[in-house]
């Protein structure tokens, strides 16, 4: 298990720092200004469709599903042919009328704004069906339990990006970002073909591509078992899809705000999700097949002993985060960002915003280690209230916290969204469950070393404050 999280862990810090070198670049060529903010409007539709309807649903549904199949060249290639069908509409669509998904997701954005946007929403959002296909091919590969063709692919798409933003340079910023969008979908390809290049190399190509000549003749045979699929994605999609669709309402809610306000949350998201990325969906993507095999076997003893392992693993890692996160906010934000157009009013809206997220990882990270549990008992419907509660309590938190607190509100609305997560996970896992897990020796150990570190990480700002 702690092989695959490492692997796992290992692919996403090198995406991450290549993700930084990309964002540090984007922040020095754009700052923080309205094209800086119409890019992430552009990539911010595509990847919420990525993750709540391409990622975490369909794998978290399709391996305990592509396990059952007896068929399974053929189900696999019937899946991939809805979804990929959906997914193609709803490209042509936005490729089609940009102007309305755009005005859909930044109203506060003026009619010329919108007209700017509209064409590189466009353009982004062809990333959608070729990172889906990649996530299709990625679940057969966590299926054979191979990891770091996955992990590291993300890397791909900030190497594409970095290259446009050096292509770039001495551009205008509307060139700049039409690069960058074109970098995207560049991307895409890229992380496509590493995965097509995997298939082949374990001996899967035949059970991901030779079932589709026997999709229309075998389908009576993978019916039942398609309708379950289906059946158990939407409620699972739901689920997963919490912090997406908080994360698209801050952008929504912040094109309301002040100009650079879209990407004091995407800078800040940026740093929050590198622990969140590497410690919390390292371990979780690592850890659900060894505990969905354990639980189809009946074994539940050895699948909460693997889950308590990882449980504090996780508990250590994101609590020291945290305390980094909360106390050094403005001095990660000005070593990584604070150059050329990003001033220091950048920096300090930015580590504010960032300090109303880090308060969350904890709750945001053990949330996504708990909920596996639900989905390998097939128990989305649970997981979906869940979402659904976590989102009232972010909507009413930001309406209520925008306007004392502006940007910064909206983040720590997404936060409290994560505590209710958390604490409804938990109740449906089980209060025991739960109590057994932490009622343990490394309570004490994880409390002792969190007040050193704490006492260590102030005198160490207290320190650096006079270079910054």
């Amino acid at each position: 298990m702690f092989k695959a999280i490492f692997t796992n862990s290992f692919g996403v810090l090198f995406s991450r720092i290549l993700g930084f070198i990309r964002d540090l670049l984007t922040a020095s060529t754009l700052g923080a200004s309205i094209y800086s903010d119409i890019f992430f409007i552009a990539f911010k539709l595509p990847n919420l469709f990525r993750r709540i309807f391409a990622e975490g649903a369909f794998t978290q549904v399709f391996i305990p599903a592509f396990a059952r199949a007896k068929k399974k060249a053929v189900f696999s290639a019937n899946i991939f042919l809805i979804f990929l069908s959906i997914i193609l509409i709803i490209t042509l669509l936005v490729n089609l009328v940009p102007e309305l998904f755009t005005k859909a997701i930044a109203v506060g954005f003026s009619d010329s704004t919108i007209e700017i946007a509209a064409p590189y929403v466009a353009i982004n959002f062809w990333y959608l069906p070729l990172i889906f296909a990649m996530t299709f091919l990625s679940g057969m590969l966590q299926y054979k339990n191979h990891f770091a063709t996955t992990a590291f692919a993300t890397a791909l798409l900030n190497i594409s990006l970095i290259v446009a933003l050096l292509l770039a340079q001495e551009k205008s910023d509307s060139v700049i970002v039409y690069y960058m969008s074109f970098g995207v979908v560049i991307g895409g390809v890229l992380q496509l073909l590493v995965h097509i290049l995997a298939i082949k190399k374990l001996g899967l190509f035949k059970i991901a591509f030779g079932g589709f000549k026997h999709v229309r003749a075998k389908s009576v045979q993978i019916k039942e078992e398609t309708s379950k699929f289906k059946r158990e994605f939407f409620p699972a999609m739901w689920g997963n899809s919490t912090a997406q669709v908080s994360a698209f309402l801050d952008t929504f809610l912040a094109s309301f705000l002040l100009t650079g306000s879209i990407s004091y949350l995407y800078y800040a998201n940026r740093i929050f999700q590198l622990p969140l990325a590497l410690f919390a969906i390292a371990t979780s993507i690592a850890l659900f097949p060894r505990v969905a095999r354990y639980l189809k076997n009946n074994d539940e003893t050895q699948a909460l002993a693997n889950l308590k392992k990882a449980f504090w693993f996780l508990a250590f890692l994101l609590t020291f985060s945290t305390i980094g996160g909360v106390i050094l906010s403005h001095e990660i934000t000005w070593l990584l960002f604070e150059h050329g157009a990003f001033d220091t009013n950048d920096t300090q809206n930015t580590s504010y915003v960032l300090m109303m997220y880090m308060i969350g990882l904890i709750p945001f990270g053990l949330q996504k280690l708990l909920v596996l549990w639900l989905y390998a008992k097939q128990m989305q419907g649970s997981a979906a209230k869940i979402a659904t509660a976590s989102l009232v309590a972010y909507v009413v938190s930001a309406l209520a916290l925008i306007q004392p607190l502006g940007v910064g509100g909206l983040a720590l609305a997404s936060t409290i969204g994560g505590f209710v997560s958390f604490i409804l996970t938990v109740r449906v896992f089980g209060l025991k469950n739960f109590l057994d897990i932490i009622r343990s020796k490394y309570l004490i150990y994880l409390l002792f070393s969190s007040i050193v570190l704490t006492i260590l990480l102030l005198i160490f700002k207290d320190f650096i404050s006079a270079f910054i």
